[in-house]
């Protein structure tokens, strides 16, 4: 049996509390629903002196339009990062507006989970690896690895930095959505766009300082818009994503792509913007030409490595095939039996 280690537990009423202990605290952690912070704890790749829980804070938990916060633009909906992934997925706002956010709020591991884990908890979800998510003596025979206690990458032995690879499935949705991220720390408060949340490196995948919380999101208006995200995972039941796709485009009154965004997720270290692919489609009906090509363009840079499962020159084969079931949905087919198809591919 696997436990935890010793630790100092903080259970603060208020964001600016938990924002002074964190500030205060040295060595202290997060946590939320700890759907994934506290496993990683037992595989000891993780082993801060002090967590911060966040579950008390009502702040936290809230759902939002622009009517109920003053000074945001009109029809902006706020969503607290403390916001269960159940309680998300059965906002009606979120179903009928943000498709592609429900879709990949719905498909992160089971229900129990979803009913603990937070959306800020999936945005900041650690990056994973085949040689990383082992327990500690698996990585001890291996002389471990540059993500925790090593110093060579074993995805990439000749790598300078870590492959670990981006896991989470709300990130990409969120991405395509133009979404914006607020971080409160002790000494102020910053709002950057959801892009600029990550960096494309194993360690250091998320731009927000350790003094920092992550407390809101905020999503624009999307009149005309449609999105959608589809998931590539070992078990269709559960599992984290091997190759994600969000795909989001408004469309003119001739059903011409007037903008459009298309998000890869699990093949880098951070989610991918497959810019050649989004410009494609704009200004074009999607066609089957028009799809055909983006999907062309949008597995240039895919670039998976030997860092999670499925052989990765399949992986990166596949992102033309899913970023078209992608496109194809966003154009209002019936993608019953695509959905079918992609769930073939895993036997």
């Amino acid at each position: 049996m696997m436990r935890l280690p010793h630790f100092t537990y903080h259970s603060p009423g208020t964001v600016r509390e938990a924002a002074e202990l964190l500030a205060a605290a040295g060595g202290a952690m997060l946590v939320a629903g700890g759907t994934d912070l506290l496993p990683n704890m037992k595989r000891r790749q993780q082993v801060p002196a002090a967590l911060i829980g966040l579950r008390r804070i009502a702040e936290l938990r809230h759902i939002g339009g622009s009517a109920e916060r003053p000074g945001l633009t009109d029809g902006t909906l706020t969503i607290g990062a403390g916001v269960t992934l159940t309680e998300l997925i059965r906002h009606r706002r979120i179903r009928e507006s943000y498709g592609a956010l429900w879709q990949a709020a719905s498909q992160v591991a089971t229900p129990h989970l979803r009913n603990m884990g937070t959306l800020g908890g999936n945005l900041c979800l650690d990056t994973r690896c085949n040689y990383y998510d082992q327990n500690y003596e698996w990585r001890k025979a291996i002389d471990f690895c540059m993500k925790k206690d090593g110093t060579i990458c074993w995805v990439a032995t000749g790598s300078p930095k870590c492959l670990a690879v981006s896991s989470t499935d709300t990130a990409p949705a969120l991405l395509a959505l133009g979404a914006q991220v607020t971080l409160v720390s002790a000494s102020g408060t910053r709002q950057l766009a959801a892009s600029d949340l990550y960096r494309n490196d194993g360690i250091q995948y998320l731009t927000r300082r350790p003094d920092e919380i992550l407390t809101e999101v905020r999503l624009p208006a999307m009149d005309g818009w449609r999105s959608v995200y589809w998931k590539l995972r070992r078990r269709g039941s559960f599992d984290f994503p091997v190759l994600s796709v969000a795909a989001a485009a408004k469309f003119g009154s001739d059903n011409t792509v007037e903008a459009a965004r298309i998000i890869l997720g699990a093949v880098a270290s951070r989610p991918i913007d497959a810019v050649a692919a989004a410009t494609a489609v704009i200004g074009q009906r999607l066609t089957d030409e028009v799809i055909a090509h983006a999907a062309e363009e949008a597995a240039r840079p895919a670039k998976p490595m030997d860092n999670t499962d499925f052989d990765l020159t399949w992986r990166k084969r596949v992102t033309k095939d899913v970023v078209g079931y992608a496109l194809r949905e966003l154009r209002g087919d019936d993608v019953r039996e695509w959905r079918r198809t992609l769930s073939k591919m895993l036997l």
